[in-house]
């Protein structure tokens, strides 16, 4: 059976401005990232933006015996 809890990655073709898939390269480029990584970078923080999707939650600290 087919975990729940991450869906899986979709495949979908996206037309794009030349001028806008330049920049999108230049800002990828920037951050180390592949185009397609940015684009799901840029979507995900706008979706977060305006409350479409939840916020991350914080890492939780881990405590530490004194032994």
């Amino acid at each position: 059976m087919p975990d729940k809890k991450k869906p899986g990655k979709k495949a979908y073709a996206l037309r794009i401005n030349g001028d806008i898939l330049d920049a999108v390269h230049r800002w990828a480029d920037d951050e180390l990232r592949s185009v397609n990584a940015q684009i799901e970078f840029i979507i995900r923080d706008a979706l977060r933006r305006e409350g479409r999707i939840k916020k991350p939650e914080a890492p939780k600290a881990i405590a530490l015996d004194d032994e």
